[in-house]
């Protein structure tokens, strides 16, 4: 296992925030023979380490949660109030992709900078958000908030691969969308890569399923395997919305409503 000093491991939370019915054959490209229900939790993740708080991702509001029939539990950025967090803390945010339920809330965070891949912003204000079913996952609010982020100086642009402080490394994995970035994160149990919508199941990563919503599904089948190659074991990849990740941790105590602690091994 590859371990870093204790000056650049950080704590990680999986902070759930909303919820969705899904079924089995709503989450893979393909036939399943065994449909079932198979609901989708929503996640933000928050690392703590180095003097830093760094938010990966910011989740949808109420308004998106009405509009798309989502079940919001709580708001993704006052659930760090949780930790004694105000949303002025934040120094970073790594937005690993412009969908709806990943770049809301972006005005909620006053002193933060927002970073995310050139290829990203490209596809999600280009000729592909011509075709509805394109666009569909995008929110044009959200996109032309992180516009306005542009002007104001408060966005970081990354072309590939990128280290944003020591232990927090983005990786451009692609697939689902164009320019969507995993996380890597140096922890006390080693190197843990938050997957975001390069996985959203353990099922489409272990089994090579890939997801419906998608870009390029060479580039999502490929995706699999690199995770898996930047992590220190297949348990320390976490995918983006399978709500076996509150089953599979320790849970944040004094929280009710479904905190991971992904920096401590699963349970058993």
């Amino acid at each position: 296992m590859n371990r870093t000093d204790a000056a650049t491991q950080y704590e990680v939370y999986a902070i759930r925030y909303a919820s969705v019915h899904r079924m089995r054959s709503d989450n893979f490209i393909g036939h399943d023979p065994h449909d079932g229900p198979m609901p989708l939790d929503f996640f933000v993740w928050l690392l703590r380490g180095g003097g830093r708080n760094i938010l990966v991702d910011t989740g949808f509001n109420a308004q998106s949660a009405a509009s798309r029939g989502r079940v919001l539990t709580r708001c993704p950025i006052e659930s760090l109030r949780v930790f004694g967090l105000a949303p002025e803390d934040i120094s970073d945010v790594v937005l690993t992709h412009l969908h709806y339920d990943h770049a809301g809330n972006l005005d909620k965070l006053p002193k933060a900078r927002f970073h995310v891949q050139d290829a990203e912003l490209d596809f999600a204000t280009g000729r592909c958000m011509c075709h509805a079913q394109m666009r569909h996952a995008y929110s044009v609010d959200d996109v032309v908030g992180l516009v306005r982020k542009v002007y104001a100086d408060r966005v970081v642009f990354h072309a590939g691969d990128a280290t944003i402080t020591p232990g927090v490394d983005l990786l451009l994995i692609g697939g689902h969308t164009r320019g969507l970035q995993s996380v890597r994160v140096a922890t006390q149990r080693g190197r843990v890569v938050l997957a975001s919508d390069a996985s959203h199941y353990y099922e489409n990563l272990e089994q090579g399923r890939p997801f419906p919503i998608v870009y390029n599904v060479a580039d999502m089948l490929d995706g699999h395997r690199r995770l898996l190659a930047e992590a220190d074991s297949p348990e320390h990849v976490v995918p983006g919305h399978d709500p076996l990740v509150l089953q599979r941790y320790p849970r944040l105590e004094g929280d009710e409503l479904g905190i991971a602690c992904l920096h401590l091994p699963p349970r058993g």
